[in-house]
């Protein structure tokens, strides 16, 4: 049962392997796409996925997980690390360096402790800790961007939002376990490229969800599988581990980009009519809907070194995505070409349609709490900093130019870019 649970799920990415980290066997070939899509098929698939995992155990080579029993200088360096856990300026990429790769795990077993909510729902620390696992373990690690540290950044975000004092109070235990396991689980098993590649790649999977939010289902479907698998909830009622699923879908499908527009117009009209009732659920999970998305996208709002670094680490996942597109042949996806989308460029355009819009409103919606002021301040800085190097590139492009003359192209790229 536990492995069709799996298989409905369509986990069938390339997991471990040289780039370009999906198997591209799949893409082209609808016949045998469809082959693969028979429960029969992917549940045999996913059986030799686990198996991979256990005869690890078996022939002796202990998985990464479970070697964070390492020096004690590291222990107490990443102990003393969680003890400020709930700062905007936490270097997930230090912490984890100090738990040796397991920075995902590390974080959701302490969360979990700080907030009470093992003791709350009566969770067995063994069965936690393994779900944890397979959820930091279904992340790839060769992704320079979505993979499990980002889901730990994503998570001391969502943490750090959830102490925020106009959300706080209202939340329940159930609350808080949601935000935080959709936070942890909101990109799992990512491929590492984006929806419109499996779409003009007919992907099984944009075939499954009918190439709609087909990444985002993908991760609510998987985590639900690992859910099962796991049997991490099994000692609640049916009706509760149910609810539980569904929430974290409406969560995780949240984080579509697409729906963008979507969320920021319900937001802004609940905050334009005050009529935000945090004692009723239902606006209780739409804010959590709205802190998930916030987390998902809070890289420009972070100090100006770990944010150059996830910013670099997303656009090297765009340019090797772009690298694929050509070797296949086909058109390469916006912002995927290296010699056209800078990194100055594509974060500039990002911050202002994307991120600005909805920490602004954010802001609103905390009463412009210290946090908030912080994070926009830190968003100006490093969009700044960004028009900085645009403006040395073009310089430097200028300077380079045998005539001495900007081209038409190079000056209305400029002028674009300069535009509030």
């Amino acid at each position: 049962g536990d492995a069709r649970v799996r298989g409905q799920t369509g986990v069938v990415s390339e997991r471990r392997g040289s780039y370009p980290f999906i198997d591209f066997r799949l893409l082209n070939n609808t016949t045998l796409s469809g082959e693969i899509g028979t429960k029969k098929k992917v549940k045999r698939l996913l059986s030799f996925q686990r198996y991979f995992h256990a005869s690890r155990l078996l022939r002796g080579i202990v998985p990464q997980a479970s070697l964070y029993l390492l020096d004690e200088d590291y222990l107490g360096q990443a102990r003393h690390m969680l003890s400020k856990v709930g700062m905007w300026d936490f270097d997930i990429f230090l912490f984890d360096r100090l738990t040796n790769g397991n920075s995902l795990v590390t974080l959701l077993c302490h969360l979990f402790n700080v907030h009470g909510l093992i003791h709350h729902f009566q969770l067995d620390m063994v069965t936690l800790h393994r779900f944890f696992v397979m959820v930091q373990e279904d992340y790839h690690s060769q992704n320079p961007y979505h993979n499990a540290v980002h889901a730990a950044d994503v998570t001391q975000a969502m943490h750090c939002y959830l102490r925020e004092p106009k959300l706080a109070s209202f939340l329940t235990p159930s609350d808080i376990m949601l935000g935080l396991l959709a936070a942890a689980a909101h990109d799992v098993d990512h491929p590492g490229v984006n929806q419109p590649f499996l779409i003009k790649t007919k992907h099984h999977l944009a075939s499954l969800y009918q190439n709609v939010s087909v990444l985002e289902n993908h991760h609510w479907r998987s985590t639900i599988g690992m859910l099962r698998e796991s049997r991490l909830l099994a000692h609640l009622p049916k009706e509760v581990t149910q609810n539980i699923e569904q929430q974290l879908g409406s969560l995780i499908l949240a984080t579509d980009i697409n729906r963008q527009n979507e969320f920021l117009i319900r937001l802004k009209s609940h905050l334009d009519n005050q009529d935000l009732r945090l004692e009723d659920a239902q606006d209780r999970h739409f804010m959590l809907q709205i802190a998930l998305k916030c987390a998902d996208i809070c890289n420009p709002c972070r100090v100006w070194d770990l944010s150059k670094q996830w910013s670099e680490r997303v656009c090297e996942e765009f340019y090797r995505q772009g690298d694929l597109e050509q070797k296949f042949e086909l058109e390469i996806s916006p912002l995927c070409n290296q010699q056209k989308d800078t990194v100055p460029s594509i974060q500039i355009g990002f911050m202002t349609y994307i991120v600005e819009p909805l920490f602004e409103r954010w802001a609103q919606f905390t009463g412009n709490t210290p946090l908030s002021e912080n994070m926009l301040n830190h968003l100006r800085r490093n969009k700044a900093k960004w028009r900085s190097l645009l403006h040395k590139q073009h310089s430097s492009s200028r300077s380079n130019d045998h005539s001495g003359q900007v081209t038409s192209s190079q000056e209305q790229t400029l002028n674009e870019e300069e535009t509030p």
